[in-house]
């Protein structure tokens, strides 16, 4: 079983060669958000600054769309922070999605087209 980080890393690799390159037109953009921290007191000064506790783990810009894309494994469950920050940004009428590999991330990207 692959790890979180690891389909993560696939994700990132494919949309960004695939969307992300200087070539690209339009030229999209992906990237994660990293919002958790062992050491309490960089996870405060992160919060201070403006860390939101369970964003997802990578935010996608399209052309006037955007998605923000939690990742597990197999087995993985949202956490009740991620589940509210999925709530908030459904409500804003924003696209949240929870992937398991980096094929049922390409099916999603695949179809806005």
């Amino acid at each position: 079983m692959k790890s979180e980080a690891k389909i993560q890393q696939e994700i990132v690799e494919w949309f960004k060669n695939n969307y992300c390159l200087k070539f690209h037109d339009p030229r999209y953009c992906i990237f994660s958000v990293p919002n958790e921290r062992s050491n309490v007191k960089e996870q405060m000064r992160m919060i201070a600054t403006g860390l939101l506790s369970g964003v997802s783990d990578l935010i996608v810009v399209m052309t006037e769309k955007v998605y923000f894309v939690e990742v597990k494994d197999d087995k993985g469950t949202q956490k009740p922070n991620q589940i509210d920050f999925e709530k908030q940004v459904s409500s804003l009428g924003f696209t949240y999605i929870l992937v398991r590999s980096l094929d049922e991330f390409k099916d999603f990207i695949e179809n806005q087209f």
